[in-house]
Formats: structure tokens, C-alpha cells, sequence
């Protein structure tokens, strides 16, 4: 029996208190519980349970302070990557989820020649804007998957290291033929990698279409070699800006040395093995859209930062991977970004010290090192002495979503990732690859305010249409009551006076929800 669209997303509506259910691993040991009075760590369990998950509720405070904070994220990185069944069930609607990136490549490339057969320019030009049209929905299908997941899945941690991967390893949709194979990008390159070996995650997105189509590899071959995937693979992906605080010292011949060992890695465009000599067959190199291609390779040696590789095919992309992560720079550049993202835009340097060790010393392993983020005692110091974090337009929206709506979770994510549009922070959209700012400055201006405090009023009134009827048609619906207990125990304590009175001269409930969704407090996690 198939359910309708209001049965599904009726299924995600379980509280987070079911993660009592899954299983975890050991803890390991819990260094400011051990340091900290629990009176003073009772005063900061709110603050730090909204920097694991987008937002949490009174459930999710109640089960944090049973059983603390080691086993309580313990408990967020053993979510299983399966999507719970109702979850499932809304996602597989979509047709982003029906068909694999190659499918629709391939599709997508047929049409292409098929566009270019028609003898008249009228129905070309029709033609395209309809492929057009579709390769923008594609896009807007993963948003909408990424989206009802950061809603609506219990694993909130792997929701939001998921979007701090996409937003580490960034790719715009709008390049070439990104948006055909986005959906898989996300959903079979980063997500399934975000808790473990960042080795792994490197070369999941260094052989994943998307990236080697936005970033020029594709193109890139031996005698034409194109630099753009090297220099980036190193700046924004491992090392860090060359000469800067994470100590990378890297040279432009480093990167041109990059570029070559880079040589033949792309994309297989036409679903035809090339014809290749018998001494280089063995090196071809095919899965789904990607492949090794020897012909297009540089054989000759190459020298990466002091260290000797000789030719020897694909091996070598293995071997300079292999020595970009294990460098000191690259551990203290991730580390320091995660505890940007985390912590504070000016992160403790105790602590970007200590995760980098910690990364050093598991060879990469990112659940490892969240542990020694979210457990160490400069995070609940940092906690402690008030210093919050600035949402960016997704934390923002998420957080505020999952307020508002959180007993009657939304079928529409149409408006919800239109907000994140509106605010600067479209998923998918930022057009250079260094991904989107993590710090406050660049999301505090007064026009942001302003696009808040709109959306804060469509999301408080219920204007925005983010439910469907049971033939998709998107519905409006009542506003929501946000004085919940949740509100009590997470929100309430921590509103000034100013805003204590703006919400108590409130004259309807639409208007406090407005003002709530709109208050400095707000803005912070």
C-alpha cells in the first residue's frame, strides 16, 4: 500500500527521544563531566546540545542529561546511515532518489544529441529549455532530500557534517553538468563518509563526477594539463592557504606536480571504454561515470612536497592523497575549521591544538576527532563563559524550522530552501569553491536582519505553503505554537529583557512567534 504525502511526512514527527533505542559505542571518557562541577555543566547542556544537532528539543535535553554528554554523542555518531521508515518513505518520492547519476547523465547526454538533430532552431531552442528546466529540478530534488533531512532525521550530527562537507568540498550546481550528478555527489560520495577517515572522504569526492566537472579535471590531460582541481585540492581541501596559520609550505611547482599526477583522472563521457594499448589496459580505471584513463595520463616522474613519485597510473593519485592528508597542515586546517564551525569563529588554539593530534594519531579518523571537539574542556570553557555561535542562514533556517514545525513536520521544502536563497546560503549555489563563510561577519549585516525577519514572519504566521494535500498541491497552513516545553527549557532561559518585553507586548500569537524567530537570542546557538 502507498501512502500519501501527508501519511509519509506524518511518520517523522517520532521525538528525538528514540535515540535511546540506538546503540553506541563506548565512551570515551567524558573530560569535561570529569572537570566540571554538574551544576555548572547542567547550565551549558543547553548550549552544547544545540551545537551537536541543528536544534534540539526537551526530549533530546531530558536524554543528554541522563546519560551525559559522552554517551550522548556516542549516540549521534552510531545513527546508521539508513533514513528511519517514514523518512525513507518522503525521500523516495522524489525522482532524485529513483535514478543514478550515470542514468541520468546519460540521459541527459542523449537528449543533447537529439537537440542537435532537430532541423529547426524554434524546437532546439524549446528543446533546451526544457532540459534546462529539468536539470534545474534535479538540483532542487537534492535540496529538497538534504533539506528533509536536516528536519527530519535523528542523526542530526551526520546531517550537519554532511552539509559542512558539501560546503568544504563545494561544488555549483550551475557548471556544466554538475547538477545531472549532484544527487549521488552527496548522498553516495560525502554523507555515507562523514564520520570516517578523511582519506576516504578525499578520494570519494576526487573521483566523484561533480567535482571533476566543476573544478576542470575532466579536462585535464597530459601536454593539456589543467590546474584548477590541484590547486584547490590542496589550498581548500587538505593543506590550507601556503604560508598561512596551518603551517602548509607547499609551492606552485607543487601544484603543477599535482596536476600532472591528476593527469587521465575524469569522467567516462560516452559509455565506451578507449582503445588502448595491451601495456596499459590493465591500468584503465572505470566505475559508473568515473575513470582512470592511461592515454590521457602523465607518466613521467613527479616530485610532491620533497617527496619522489614515480609514474605508475592511478597509484600515484593514491600515493599524493595518501601524503596530503598525513601532513600536520592538513590536520590542523580541518580541525581548525571544524571548530569554527563549532565553537567559535576565533576557536581556542588549546583545542585546534589537541583535535589535531587527535587526527594525527587516528590517521584521520573524523568521529574521533568530533569526540575530542564536543568533549574537551575548552568547549564547555568556551560554553561556560556565555561566547555563543552565530547561525548561518542554514543553521538559522534548520533550527527554526525544526522549532516551529517540529510536531507537524513539512511536505514542501520548495519555500524552505528558497529562505536559504534568499539569505545568501542556497545549497549547491556558491559559484567559487572555497564554499560559504563560517563566521559571523559575514552574516550579521543590517540586509540580513531584514531577510530574517521576513522569513521569521512567514515561518511564525504560517504563510509559507510547506505542506501538500494528498495530490501534491502545495497547502498553507495555521500558525504554529512555539511556547512549547522545549521553549522553556532551552529558549526562555536565555532571553534578554529586551525581548521578554517585546514578546509579552506581542498582540497575537503569529506576531510572538515572529518576534522569537527574530531575536538577537535567536540568531545564536
Amino acid at each position: 500500500m502507498s501512502l500519501s504525502p501527508r501519511c509519509r511526512l506524518g511518520l517523522l514527527a517520532a521525538p528525538l527521544l528514540a535515540a535511546a533505542c540506538a546503540p553506541f559505542k563506548p565512551a570515551e571518557p567524558d573530560e569535561a563531566r570529569a572537570a566540571v562541577p554538574e551544576a555548572e555543566l547542567r547550565k551549558t547542556d543547553a548550549r552544547w546540545l544545540n551545537r551537536v544537532l541543528f536544534w534540539g528539543d526537551d526530549a533530546a535535553l531530558a536524554r543528554l542529561r541522563a546519560i551525559g554528554r559522552a554517551r550522548f554523542l556516542d549516540e549521534q555518531l552510531a545513527w546508521p546511515l539508513e533514513d528511519p521508515p517514514g523518512l525513507a518513505a518522503a525521500i523516495a518520492v522524489l525522482p532524485v532518489a529513483q535514478q543514478s547519476a550515470e542514468q541520468r547523465y546519460r540521459a541527459m547526454r542523449a537528449e543533447q544529441q537529439r537537440i542537435n538533430t532537430l532541423p529547426d532552431e524554434d524546437a532546439r531552442q524549446q528543446a533546451r529549455s526544457a532540459l534546462n528546466r529539468a536539470g534545474n529540478e534535479a538540483t532542487q530534488e537534492t535540496a529538497a532530500r538534504h533539506m528533509l533531512r536536516a528536519l527530519y532525521s535523528p542523526a542530526q550530527l551526520r546531517e550537519q557534517m554532511t552539509w559542512f562537507w558539501m560546503n568544504h568540498f563545494s561544488v555549483y550546481a550551475g557548471k556544466g553538468a554538475v547538477r545531472w550528478t549532484l544527487g549521488d555527489y552527496e548522498d553516495k560520495a560525502v554523507r555515507p563518509r562523514a564520520f570516517g577517515r578523511f582519506h576516504d572522504l578525499v578520494m570519494a569526492t576526487l573521483t566523484a563526477p561533480a567535482m571533476l566537472d566543476f573544478l576542470d579535471n575532466a579536462q585535464s590531460a597530459a601536454g593539456r594539463i589543467n590546474e584548477n582541481y590541484a590547486r584547490e585540492l590542496m589550498e581548500l581541501h587538505t593543506l590550507g592557504v601556503s604560508g598561512g596559520p596551518s603551517g602548509s609550505r607547499y609551492t606552485q611547482q607543487d601544484v603543477q606536480e599535482l596536476a600532472r599526477i591528476l593527469t587521465g583522472v575524469g569522467i567516462d563521457a560516452n559509455g565506451q571504454p578507449p582503445r588502448l594499448p595491451p601495456q596499459r589496459q590493465a591500468l584503465y580505471l572505470h566505475q559508473g561515470l568515473f575513470e582512470f584513463n592511461p592515454a590521457r595520463h602523465d607518466f613521467g616522474g613527479k616530485t610532491l612536497l620533497g617527496q619522489r613519485i614515480d609514474g605508475a597510473g592511478f597509484a600515484e593519485v593514491e600515493q599524493a592523497v595518501a601524503l596530503l592528508v598525513r601532513q600536520p597542515a592538513t590536520a590542523r586546517f580541518i580541525s581548525h575549521k571544524l571548530a569554527v564551525y563549532f565553537v567559535a569563529d576565533t576557536p581556542p588554539p588549546a583545542l585546534v591544538e589537541r583535535m589535531a593530534a587527535t587526527f594525527q594519531r587516528s590517521q584521520g579518523d573524523i568521529a574521533a576527532v568530533l569526540r575530542t571537539l564536543f568533549l574537551a574542556p575548552e568547549m564547555q570553557a568556551v560554553l561556560a563563559g556565555g561566547s555563543r555561535k552565530f547561525k548561518d542562514p542554514m543553521q538559522y533556517v534548520t533550527s527554526s524550522m525544526r522549532m516551529a514545525y517540529a510536531e507537524r513536520p513539512a511536505a514542501n521544502m520548495r519555500p524552505v530552501t528558497n529562505w536559504l536563497a534568499q539569505l545568501g546560503e542556497p545549497l549547491y549555489g556558491r559559484i567559487t569553491p572555497d564554499g560559504y563563510p563560517l563566521g559571523e561577519a559575514a552574516w550579521a549585516s543590517s540586509g540580513q536582519m531584514v531577510k530574517r525577519f521576513e522569513i521569521a514572519r512567514a515561518m511564525g504566521t504560517g504563510q509559507a505553503a510547506l505542506y501538500a494535500d494528498d495530490a501534491g498541491k502545495p497547502l498553507r497552513a495555521g500558525f504554529p505554537l512555539l511556547a512549547t516545553r522545549s521553549f522553556y527549557a532551552l529558549v526562555e532561559p536565555t532571553l534578554g529583557p529586551a525581548t521578554r518585553r517585546a514578546l509579552a507586548d506581542a498582540a497575537s500569537q503569529p506576531e510572538w512567534n515572529t518576534v522569537l524567530l527574530s531575536s538577537p537570542e535567536w540568531m545564536q546557538r
